[in-house]
This record gives C-alpha cells, sequence and structure tokens, in this order.
C-alpha cells in the first residue's frame, strides 16, 4: 500500500491510499496546535511639525483579516511605556492594503522627548515592532517586550466599532 496524501482532522489522521481514506493512530493526536499570536508592526514613521505639535504619520502592516482581526489604532507613549500621549483609531480594517499608512494629530512633545509609536492588533494586543526615539536624536525600530506599557491596552480612547 502507498500513501499518497495525509491530512490531520480533529486529532485523526486520514491517508489517502488509492481510492479509500481511513483513519489512522497519529503521535500528534493529543498534541493541541500551537496558538498563533498576530500583532501589528509599526514598520515606518515620520515625524513633521514643530516643538509643542507633532505630528506622526505612521505605516502598519498587519494580517487583518476583516473585523474579526485588524490592526485597530497606533499609539504614541513615554519611554517608559506608562503615559499614553497620542492614540490614532482606525475604524476599520485594512485587508486589501497593506501596509498602510495613517496620520495623526499633532501631539505637544519637546524636541528631545523620548516617545514610543507602536500598533496594537484586535485579536493580539501589542507585540508588534514598534520605534523608540525623539525628534532630535531620530528613531529606531524595536520590539519591546509584551510587558510593555500593557496597562495602556484598556485606556481610552478605544475603538467603538469596525466599520469593514
Amino acid at each position: 500500500m502507498k500513501l499518497l496524501a495525509g491530512l490531520l482532522v480533529g486529532g485523526a489522521l486520514f491517508v489517502a491510499c488509492g481510492e479509500a481514506e481511513r483513519p489512522v493512530s497519529s503521535p500528534l493526536a493529543d498534541v493541541e496546535a500551537p496558538v498563533v499570536v498576530a500583532y501589528a508592526d509599526a514598520i515606518d514613521m515620520e515625524v513633521s511639525g514643530s516643538p509643542g505639535a507633532y505630528q506622526f504619520a505612521v505605516t502598519v502592516s498587519s494580517s487583518d483579516m476583516g473585523c474579526d482581526q485588524y490592526a485597530d489604532w497606533w499609539e504614541v507613549t513615554s519611554e517608559d511605556g506608562d503615559t499614553l500621549l497620542y492614540r490614532r483609531i482606525l475604524t476599520h480594517s485594512h485587508v486589501d492594503e497593506q501596509p498602510f499608512e495613517r496620520s495623526g494629530d499633532p501631539i505637544a512633545l519637546y524636541e528631545g522627548e523620548i516617545v514610543v509609536v507602536r500598533a496594537h492588533m484586535s485579536t493580539g494586543g501589542f507585540g508588534g515592532v514598534a520605534w523608540r526615539g525623539s525628534v532630535a536624536s531620530g528613531f529606531e525600530a524595536f520590539r519591546p517586550e509584551l510587558s510593555f506599557g500593557a496597562a495602556l491596552g484598556s485606556r481610552e480612547p478605544l475603538p467603538d466599532d469596525c466599520a469593514f
């Protein structure tokens, strides 16, 4: 008998042998599939404006799948992640527009103030690529610890709904 194809379904392995399929025992039958967490990455950013009124434009890359999973905001936080300085709510998914860029309103920052710019995924929360730096010294991409600024995830403003 020649194994032509195999498929793991609900813990049972089915193999196709010619015309017939039959279940076969599998060492994977009792193993749970790993949970894959989707994060939104802030893959690029630009800053314009002047002290006390800097405007950020952030490019986000995310595995949007519609309103069930989408990048729902990007934000600017203090260097330690304790203070939310600005949040740009994204009102819909961007399934067919990846990556995408969105600008925000002016933020009251001084030129040397070190901040973190990051994106948020509706299903995975924080955890993607972010940026740290200041207008004066520039910004570097990094991946913060999952615990960085975690409390900000429930702080207002939050998305009301996903349009599409």
